[in-house]
């Protein structure tokens, strides 16, 4: 487990002044409270956010705190189709489930301490809580998702909801919604010294690599995420035999489930169904704690693939780059963000458009070497935990003055 961690501990990583402005904005704060609520505290970029964003927080002196709202399994099922559908998926969202994810909201509101001057309600299976908000506080919607083409019957059940929020919070502009409450952009961010994100020798690379089965004698292709379709690891697969045809490598799946997400294994049997019989796949399955895995996985691997469908941000890709790893990623939602084509990493459409970045770079070792420098620089100043936190740092200011 990472060792507790004070903002000095980033002065030497983020650029020069981030950590100066962070207590220039928390100076008249003190005291406040800031209250996080989603719906898991293991597995996902929000979660992961949450634990290493509010002890620093705590440290200039404003009270955060997290709550979790958690429900019946039909609740996450109901859940997992209200993401999947803001994301365009073309799938029922039925009266019972709208029904249960009411219900569940209310249940809660009498079980969660929900008053604080801020309230940050953390993407559609809290949203509902607004009805119970306490009259001088002030509430603001976080939308990890990709908005830009919702489901309309979706979104219908969403909005009256969302409006009665202070305000909105949007990864991109793309995803932002028609709303009479002011909307804001803030991208999220990964943690550099987590044990995901920290520094690692080439030794302790090497030794969890090889425990997880994974040989080092050739390149490798890594895709790390959650077993689920808008990643599209079956599309990885179907490049990654296209490249093997030509290039001598191996491929990494590597991802685990969250307690909010219920077609995860659904998803990854058809995945290992896929890669049945062929020993260049690996499909690993991680617990949500496996951090330092992932971290030596990342540093190892030749080249890192996001090639999601939709993607609300992919804070993988914000790590592989922090890594210095050239990225191959799907020209969609926050993931266009982060990559500028042929400069950072390259953006990709297609199964074939994947397989030609990829082959594009395994013959050219100096094209590697470049784009990853260039990842690196780009993820230290637009992505890190310093410069996110001085934008809700901004937002708590706004709303409690």
């Amino acid at each position: 487990m990472s060792a507790k961690r004070s903002l000095d501990d980033y002065e030497d990583v983020v650029p020069a002044g981030t950590l100066r402005l962070v207590r220039l904005l928390a100076r008249d704060l003190a005291g406040r409270a800031f209250l996080h609520v989603n719906s898991t505290r293991a597995g996902g970029g929000v979660a992961e956010i949450l634990n290493g964003m509010l002890p620093l927080l705590d440290e200039l002196g404003i009270r955060t705190r997290w709550e979790v709202i958690s429900g019946t399994p039909e609740f996450y099922v109901a859940t997992k189709r209200i993401h999947n559908t803001l994301q365009g998926a073309d799938l029922p969202f039925t009266p019972a489930m709208k029904e249960i994810v009411i219900e569940t909201a209310r249940r809660a509101a009498r079980d969660l301490d929900l008053e604080s001057d801020l309230v940050m309600i953390h993407d559609p299976q809290p949203a509902a809580l607004v009805e119970a908000r306490h009259a001088n506080d002030k509430w603001i919607w976080r939308c990890h998702i990709d908005l830009s083409r919702p489901q309309r019957g979706t979104w219908a059940f969403l909005e009256p909801f969302i409006r009665r929020y202070d305000g909105a919070v949007f990864h991109i502009a793309p995803f932002a919604r028609r709303l009479p409450i002011p909307c804001y952009l803030v991208h999220p961010s990964i943690d550099p010294l987590t044990d995901k994100n920290r520094e690692m020798e080439q030794g302790e690379i090497a030794r969890r690599v090889t425990a997880l089965g994974v040989p080092l004698d050739r390149p490798i292709l890594l895709q790390v995420s959650r077993f689920d379709p808008f990643k599209d690891p079956v599309g990885v697969i179907h490049a990654f035999r296209l490249v093997r045809k030509v290039r001598d490598c191996v491929l990494v799946l590597a991802g685990g489930g969250a307690s909010d997400d219920p077609e995860g294994a659904a998803v990854l049997t058809h995945v290992r169904e896929e890669a049945a019989g062929d020993p260049d796949i690996h499909i690993l399955h991680l617990p949500p704690d496996a951090h330092l895995d992932i971290n030596a996985l990342q540093r190892a691997a030749t080249i890192v693939i996001q090639k999601s469908t939709r993607e609300g941000f992919g804070l993988t890709v914000a790590e592989a780059m922090w890594k210095g790893k050239p990225v191959v990623g799907g020209a969609t939602g926050g993931i266009v963000e982060q990559i500028q084509n042929g400069v950072n990493g390259f953006l990709v459409h297609t199964i074939d458009g994947c397989a030609f970045a990829l082959r594009r770079l395994l013959a050219d070792e100096e094209l590697r070497h470049g784009i990853g420098a260039r990842a690196r620089e780009y993820a230290r100043r637009n992505l890190l935990i310093t410069r996110h936190m001085a934008d809700y740092l901004q937002m708590l200011r706004l709303h409690t003055s």
